[in-house]
């Protein structure tokens, strides 16, 4: 909250991955320093040939069917960490759950922290080749976690009073005519928009993305995605520097989801 301060932002969005930790103390702490605030997380969803990811808005810690869904995510993720370290102690990387929840600092453990091990156990030398030799898809020490249904989370989404947001669209990996197909069946199952304003995407592809939520009804939201020191090329609120999110964009979610 407070680099989105320096960084002169209205409104920010936390959006962890499975999990809402961190919202009430990041609520307060936005209050105080005068920024807006929503609370939401990040849902990894069946996508073929790989994942999608689901952001959802305006969802709060407590009961409902997407607080549910994440905690049956979260049991699966701690069984699979718990693999993770055991497939890697058989390949010799001699690294604790201890030291994965050291990297984490508290937040909700993934492959990032793993690598973060890694690292400091002088195991691979980066990030990129702890995912590249060990972690990532295809590679020896490569667990998947659960994943749902983009309609399933959108589905929980709304019954929680929350808005789901197609996360940085590009990373799909589809040709421009698939993209708007798929756009189109997720509008139809109610998504509410798509991260055009992405912090890694250049001024055409958020414009082009821009397009496209306009075409479907959806609203053209943004992100830094920021991930501290797992993404350093990525800035809370600015991206590579050249990302402004148009102030409109909460008004647009908020009005969504009062509509």
């Amino acid at each position: 909250m407070e680099l989105a301060a320096q960084a002169g932002c209205g409104t920010l969005a936390l959006t962890d991955h499975d999990g809402l930790a961190g919202i009430e103390e990041a609520r307060s702490t936005a209050a105080a320093l005068g920024i807006g605030f929503i609370p939401g997380c990040e849902v990894s969803c069946k996508f073929s040939p790989g994942t999608l990811h689901m952001l959802c808005y305006f969802v709060e810690p407590g009961d409902g069917p997407l607080q549910d869904l994440l905690e049956s995510l979260r049991q699966d993720r701690a069984t699979r960490n718990a693999r993770l370290v055991e497939r890697l102690n058989e390949l010799g990387a001699g690294i604790t759950m201890e030291d994965v929840e050291a990297e984490a600092g508290g937040t909700t453990l993934g492959r990032p922290h793993f690598a973060a091990a890694l690292v400091k156990r002088g195991v691979a030398s980066s990030y990129e080749d702890a995912f590249d030799r060990l972690l990532g898809k295809g590679r020896p020490a490569y667990i998947p976690k659960a994943v749902v249904s983009p309609e399933a989370a959108i589905e929980a989404a709304r019954a929680s009073g929350a808005l789901a947001v197609l996360a940085h669209p590009l990373s799909l990996g589809l040709d421009p005519a698939s993209l708007e197909r798929a756009v189109a069946e997720l509008a139809a199952a109610g998504l509410a928009g798509i991260e055009s304003w992405y912090g890694r995407y250049d001024d055409e592809e958020r414009a082009g993305l821009a397009s496209i939520a306009k075409r479907h009804g959806l609203v053209a939201t943004g992100g830094s995605d920021y991930h501290g020191t797992f993404k350093p090329d990525l800035s809370v609120g600015i991206g590579r520097g050249d990302l402004d999110v148009p102030d409109s964009v909460p008004d647009e979610l908020a009005a969504r989801r009062d509509g």
